[in-house]
């Protein structure tokens, strides 16, 4: 099988296709034929070295921590799927390529109407954004919540996520094209970061309250105004560390107003976790998705031998929404709709 195999670590040009094995399904296994992947800031860092995969160490490191696609092989234990089902996964890497294996308990049925395209887009950002929103967070309906990169893949989700619980939104991006991108997906309050305080901000629309969460992907240069953004007794939850790790902590901020920190991380989680998570999110979501109110927001649709090009526009943040690559689809020519 054709497959992006990372030999060597650096920018965005070690990124290349070439033939592997394809790889077989283990007992509890189950092997997708890969109809899209996408792009994530995850596989930015795998591709330099820094976010290895899980062990055991699979024999290729391919980057694809999620995709979309057709069950092709089955375990003797797996009695989720059936051959031929079309199903979304969250995997440990391996997306980058025409086929994948994946435990049958990280993988769900695609839900009904949606392309290959929007579902590929789900997986990561999706469970991401639901994980820091409900399990990190514990955010109930009527919460406020500040949501940071709201116009990225999971900034967008988390977004989406907040408003159809019924939380009380306020995001911050960077420009007013993704300002206006932002409102339209429900936000009560967008920020331009790049004009605006958020902190200021926030104050002034919480009435001076704060906010019951923050979800953060920037770190460092975002640590101290988050803390002085939120509500007595709130959390902020690191997802991503844009800006930097190493950041001073102001244990007083913490001590006095009783703050929590918590961060999440999908690909190092134990098995178990990662499947609770898949299971509550396909029954929490699947007929939202199916209805509309929720949608996966593309940026731009790539196939699988441009990855570099997807990589470069990630990096230099010049997407909304997510970069979508396809895969088995753009090889042969096939339709990249889902059957209805």
């Amino acid at each position: 099988m054709k497959a992006i195999v990372l030999e060597k670590f650096g920018g965005p040009e070690v990124l290349t296709l070439r033939d592997v094995d394809a790889p077989k399904a283990g007992p509890d296994d189950i092997v997708i034929q890969v109809e899209t992947t996408a792009v994530n800031r995850a596989d930015l860092l795998e591709r330099q070295g820094h976010y290895p995969p899980p062990d055991p160490k699979p024999r290729y490191q391919i980057p694809g921590l999620e995709c979309a696609g057709i069950v092709v092989e089955k375990g003797d234990r797996v009695t989720k799927f059936s051959l031929g089902d079309k199903i979304l996964a969250l995997l440990p890497g391996g997306g980058y390529a025409e086929y994948v294996t994946c435990p049958e308990d990280l993988a769900w049925k695609m839900p009904q109407g949606l392309t290959w395209v929007e579902g590929g887009a789900i997986p990561e950002v999706f469970l991401t954004a639901f994980d820091a929103l409900w399990d990190k967070a514990g955010l109930m309906p009527g919460d406020r919540v500040l949501i940071h990169a709201a116009a990225g893949g999971v900034g967008s989700a988390a977004v989406q996520l907040a408003v159809r619980a019924g939380l009380q939104v306020v995001a911050t991006t960077g420009t007013a094209q993704k300002v206006a991108f932002v409102k339209t997906l429900g936000a009560d309050l967008v920020v331009n970061y790049r004009e605006q305080d958020f902190v200021q901000e926030v104050q002034e629309w919480s009435g001076g309250r704060g906010v019951h969460a923050v979800i953060d992907f920037i770190g460092k240069d975002y640590l101290t105004r988050n803390l002085k953004a939120m509500a007595a007794g709130g959390t902020l939850v690191v997802v991503g560390t844009l800006s930097g790790v190493d950041a001073p902590l102001d244990l007083r901020e913490i001590l006095g107003r009783r703050l929590t920190v918590r961060g999440t991380a999908l690909r190092s989680r134990p098995r178990p976790d990662k499947m609770r998570l898949v299971q509550d999110f396909a029954d929490r979501t699947t007929t939202d998705f199916v209805t509309g109110k929720l949608r996966p927001i593309i940026d731009r649709v790539l196939p699988l031998d441009q990855v570099s090009d997807a990589h470069r526009l990630l990096a230099g943040n010049q997407t909304m929404g997510k970069l979508v690559l396809a895969v088995k689809a753009q090889e042969s020519g096939e339709s990249l709709e889902a059957p209805h």
